[in-house]
């Protein structure tokens, strides 16, 4: 299971900014979370980012709630604000 998560960086003010904050995001995301992701576009935009997540379970409702509880887990994080969030069955 899949997702692309659509993010706003307002107080970032330069690239080095955006890299700082998503890599911070990543990496407490991963090290909570038991899912893969990277930054999938919006690279060279220094207050945009969109994270691709990928889950793998044997279950998808497992898959669909990791995802869930990530989304969420971003959506608290004062530095980032989501803008839109999908998550599709591959």
């Amino acid at each position: 299971m899949c997702a692309q998560v659509q993010l706003y960086l307002s107080q970032s003010q330069s690239l080095k900014d955006k890299r700082q904050v998503v890599k911070s995001l990543k990496e407490r995301i991963r090290s909570r979370f038991n899912v893969a992701l990277a930054e999938v576009e919006h690279q060279e935009l220094w207050q945009r980012a969109t994270l691709g997540l990928a889950a793998v379970s044997n279950e998808a409702d497992h898959a669909q709630k990791s995802l869930d509880e990530v989304i969420r887990f971003i959506e608290q994080d004062l530095r980032v604000q989501v803008l839109d969030w999908e998550i599709e069955e591959r």
